[in-house]
């Protein structure tokens, strides 16, 4: 299993599929299925049974998981997708890098 770029909390764009070009926040990485939760992205239907949260029941609007390589984090500078790379910084952690702007990403 690679070292996965992305994590919780950061800003994604969205590279391919039905959401293409919308930009969100990661609520949950699976690194084991690369897979990554977006707020306001992949919204499915899913049918429920009543319960303590959803009383009603019946069928709900929900976010699902997509593959982290239909994701890019977006460039903190410009705001714009960009690769991610990573470096040693002056205290010798690891720290991840824009490609693009070269600015640090916290």
């Amino acid at each position: 299993m690679s070292k996965v770029n992305i994590r919780k909390g950061d800003n994604v764009y969205v590279l391919s599929g039905e959401d293409r070009g919308k930009t969100g926040r990661v609520l949950k990485v699976d690194a084991k299925k690369s897979r990554v939760l977006v707020e306001g992205v992949n919204f499915v239907m899913k049918a429920m049974k009543p319960n303590a949260k959803h009383p009603q029941g019946g069928l709900v609007k929900m976010e699902a998981p997509i593959h982290i390589s239909n994701v890019n984090l977006v460039d903190p500078k410009t705001g714009k997708p960009t690769r991610i790379g990573r470096k040693k910084n002056s205290e010798g952690r690891s720290v991840r890098y824009s490609k693009k702007s070269g600015e640090e990403i916290k």
